[in-house]
């Protein structure tokens, strides 16, 4: 990608990233931070990206987006044990976060299909084209992936009772 098409991109972007870190963040000022700095890591990419990189965005967006909020978790005061104990408990039952938890164990192209297929709604096609991978093996990627957290959902549930 040319510098131009790269400048070109990201200012019609920019944004779309700023709306999707503020309403991850609720912060306005984290957010213009997030989406600059997104803007810089896909900069750095450029040469090996390809119009259009709206996709890619948004899934390195909300990944600096989750690296923040848990930078500020760390940084939080602690709560009461009785409170931890309530939090602990709501977040191991969860099922979302348990799912999420699967994903993140499963190989790389395995968690890529799936969150860009599920979380940003992308088709087989588009996921294709963005990997430059054919939409058969997205599609077989799709179906191991989808088997592979369902396998180990159930273990995890096996496991706590």
């Amino acid at each position: 990608m040319t510098t131009e098409e790269f400048e070109c991109e990201a200012g019609q972007l920019r944004p779309m990233l700023v709306a999707v870190a503020e309403r991850m963040l609720g912060d306005n000022g984290m957010a213009e931070d997030v989406a600059q700095e997104t803007l810089a890591k896909l900069w750095v990419m450029r040469d090996g990206l390809q119009a259009p990189m709206a996709a890619l965005a948004r899934v390195v967006v909300r990944n600096l987006c989750v690296d923040s909020m848990r930078r500020r978790r760390a940084v939080t005061v602690s709560l009461s044990p009785e409170r931890q104990n309530v939090e602990e408990m709501t977040a191991d039952n969860d099922p979302f976060v348990c799912v999420m938890k699967v994903i993140d164990r499963l190989p790389a192209a395995q968690q890529i299909a799936l969150r860009l297929h599920h979380i940003d709604g992308m088709t087989t096609a588009d996921i294709a084209r963005l990997t430059g991978a054919s939409e058969a093996a997205v599609r077989k990627t799709l179906s191991r992936a989808r088997m592979a957290v369902r396998k180990h959902y159930l273990e995890d549930l096996e496991n706590e009772h």
